[in-house]
């Protein structure tokens, strides 16, 4: 099944997810000792998304002799 040309990104996935998927989930936990292995995987709290910012591009100064 081919994904709609509207949907795909030149850089595939730059922006952050809203949805982690499960493996990623228990990962995060780990990371922040909230996961142990005696935890079920139904019921899993919330994993806040951190979301990355990426830094516009400065916009070039006109010359003030041009806007003249």
């Amino acid at each position: 099944m081919t994904l709609d040309k509207s949907l795909r990104r030149g850089s595939k996935l730059t922006r952050s997810r809203n949805v982690l998927k499960r493996a990623e989930r228990i990962a995060q936990m780990k990371s922040e000792d909230r996961w142990t292995d005696q935890n079920t995987v139904l019921g899993m709290p919330k994993v806040r998304v951190i979301k990355n910012v990426v830094g516009k591009k400065k916009k070039k100064e006109k010359k003030e002799d041009e806007k003249k």
